[in-house]
């Protein structure tokens, strides 16, 4: 039987206690308006969640604490504290048995190739110029085209079809033109020559979040429980293990939310829950071509091998891209050196074997016995570390943890806005919630202008840097610091059309 609960209901009912929503809850708590949030799983953060297999932990992913949004920063800080340590960065590119640094420096690399294989790259380099493939239209032209496609090939080609599962010549080359940001060889030669001489003020090296970034001393779920905790006890509800099956609508608002035998009756809802399933518990459903285009939303899957080794050193970087397509990892995480407090032994450590996958293929469907057989076996076929020290494995498998950017989602998520639009008292915000691959700080800052324009805001929350209200007084949110973080967010690939 259908129970209800808190009636009269909250200003404010979120879906998903993730880095979205427990920010929305923050927000509210903070103005002192009254808020739950619903979370279908056992645990908070989502894919910025911190997971703890005996003590070792380690992150869905790396989740560098980086921002340009002072307002982001701020809660990061007001919520941790003197737990948010300041790390160095390093990250490189492991190919046949040599690391290179990323982003690419010129020099370093054709260092580690050798005279023989540089001179070939170079060779490579010089024809493209002479004879440019035409159209660019797919990213291997359009890289090619710019480093030879003997570079192409070694630094571009592998890492980027396992991460999206589709060949490079699919994927439309407007991606390449954001990733590079118009580099090409001369600019990144020129550009490592500027760097000899290192720039100074008052007589001291500049340093920037290039190399340096920050992150909480126990990983990034640590940020999401003090959250929950801090809301929580201001007398706003997480709710856990809250699975919603229905969200019933009466043709112009949300009017309650249903999980199992609990009916929430709702007075405004912030939704960070994946939008192809927001669309299918809505009660009655909604027109037939809203809920095609919520179907037609496309997701790639993600899941990390966490390996513990007997040794105390393994590698300096924070994570390692692994540039090799005769292995399936794509990116390996030393969570040790992310901070020292993720292994409980300081003569151990933790690394994280990523992979790309689609949920039911067959990298997905091996269990996890053979998963961590397999990481251990790539570990030791590309030499980072020795399968004969692993000592114990976890599996964590994550649905849904990068939105497809498909010839189709543009114009799905048009008849998806133009529909909420229509429903006032809904919104949504955070990664899954827009369909938008974006960062941490991107999905908090969403969710935190959804709280406001539940408390009375005009945000524009899908053109958050383009709405002319943000240049209104009070908004403590400048064009300036908008603007750059639009131009922090990672981009997707399409893929390329019919020609």
């Amino acid at each position: 039987m259908t129970k209800p609960i808190d009636n009269p209901a909250p200003l404010a009912t979120i879906i998903g206690a993730g880095p979205a929503g427990l920010s929305a809850a923050w927000e509210l708590t903070r103005a002192g308006a009254s808020c739950q949030v619903l979370e279908q799983d056992s645990v908070v953060g989502g894919i910025s969640r911190t997971v703890n297999y005996k003590g070792y932990l380690f992150d869905i992913g790396g989740h560098r604490f980086f921002t340009k949004v002072s307002l982001v920063e701020k809660m990061w800080h007001e919520v941790l504290g003197q737990d948010l340590l300041s790390r160095p960065r390093l990250s490189r590119i492991y190919y046949k048995n040599r690391f290179f640094k990323y982003p690419l420096e010129p020099m370093n690399a054709l260092l580690n190739l050798g005279v023989f294989e540089s001179s070939r790259c170079m060779a490579s380099y010089a024809l493209a110029q002479v004879k440019k493939r035409h159209p660019e239209d797919d990213f291997e032209t359009y890289i090619s085209n710019r480093f030879g496609h003997r570079l192409y090939s070694m630094f571009f080609k592998s890492y980027t079809e396992k991460v999206w599962g589709m060949p490079c010549t699919e994927i439309r080359s407007d991606w390449a033109a954001q990733r590079i940001a118009g580099l090409d060889m001369v600019s990144l030669i020129r550009n490592a020559l500027s760097q000899l001489l290192p720039k100074r003020t008052n007589g001291r090296v500049i340093k920037t979040l290039i190399h340096e970034f920050v992150y909480p001393r126990l990983g990034p779920g640590m940020m999401w429980e003090r959250t929950r905790d801090l809301v929580e006890a201001a007398g706003n509800p997480v709710r856990m293990n809250a699975s919603i099956d229905r969200i019933e609508w009466d043709g112009r608002r949300i009017t309650a939310i249903g999980a199992g035998d609990t009916r929430f009756p709702v007075e405004n809802v912030i939704s960070s829950m994946p939008i192809r399933n927001f669309f299918r518990y809505l009660t009655p459903a909604p027109p037939a071509h809203v809920l095609e285009a919520a179907e037609s939303l496309s997701y790639r899957d993600f899941l990390i091998v966490a390996l513990m080794f007997r040794e105390e050193r393994m590698f300096p970087d924070n994570w390692i891209y692994i540039h090799d397509p005769s292995v399936d990892v794509g990116r390996i995480q030393n969570f040790k050196n992310w901070s020292p407090h993720m292994v409980p032994d300081p003569a151990t450590t933790c690394l994280g074997m990523e992979y790309f996958c689609f949920k039911g293929d067959k990298l997905w469907n091996r269990t996890d016995a053979d998963l961590i057989e397999q990481a251990r076996q790539e570990i030791g076929r590309i030499g980072l570390g020795d399968p004969a020290k692993v000592f114990d494995g976890h599996v964590v498998r994550v649905p849904k943890a990068y939105p497809v950017y498909d010839d189709k989602y543009q114009e799905a998520l048009t008849v998806i806005r133009e529909f909420v639009e229509g429903i006032p008292n809904l919104q949504f915000a955070g990664r899954n919630g827009m369909h938008r691959y974006n960062n941490q700080d991107h999905s908090m800052l969403s969710a935190m202008l959804a709280a406001r324009n539940v408390m009375g805001g005009r945000y524009s929350v899908w053109d958050v840097n383009a709405d002319e209200e943000y240049h209104e007084a009070g908004g403590m949110v400048s064009e300036e610091e908008l603007a750059n973080l639009e131009r922090t967010q990672p981009r997707v690939p399409s893929r390329l059309g019919p020609k």
